[in-house]
């Protein structure tokens, strides 16, 4: 059930709680490993990554709680990447997932964003699943991949 849900821009309030729910997710399927997000130096600080032009993120909240968040970076001329969609266990099997990708598609256009590439790990299956569910084509492996660990890449034209 999608009641009472809410998309934030991320400000620093939300940084501790995404972190640690990012953190949470990768632990689950043994990617707390380096080459991942896991080990970023900017990730318990993520609201001034995205405080930069060209980039975005947003929390969602349901009946007013955190429940996980979605955003995007610059990643190649008029392509950015979607980075770090991570939903609170409690909140899945709603169809949120869906609805995060398309709002996140819906702001990078607004940004002038013409194609979408994000990167992903094969034992993330429910991941695979809802980026190919949701129109995104899997690609070879581009030359500036910054996380060494992913191991499958996908574009979509907006």
């Amino acid at each position: 059930m999608k009641e009472n849900v809410e998309y934030r821009p991320l400000t620093s309030q939300y940084d501790s709680a995404l972190a640690k729910l990012i953190r949470i997710n990768l632990e689950a399927y043994h990617l707390d490993i380096p080459g991942t997000v896991y080990f970023d130096e900017s990730l318990d600080h993520l609201s001034r990554f995205y405080s930069f032009d060209g980039r975005a993120y947003y929390v969602l909240l349901q009946n007013g709680v955190f429940i996980g968040g979605v955003g995007f970076s610059e990643f190649d001329g008029d392509c950015c990447e979607l980075q770090k969609l991570y939903l609170a266990d409690a909140a899945r099997g709603q169809g949120l997932g869906c609805q995060m990708i398309a709002y996140i598609e819906n702001r990078a256009r607004e940004m002038g964003y013409k194609r979408m590439y994000l990167e992903t790990h094969s034992s993330l299956q429910a991941a695979v699943h809802i980026y190919e569910k949701t129109g995104y084509v899997e690609i070879p492996r581009p030359e500036n991949v910054v996380h060494s660990t992913m191991n499958k890449f996908y574009l979509k034209e907006l």
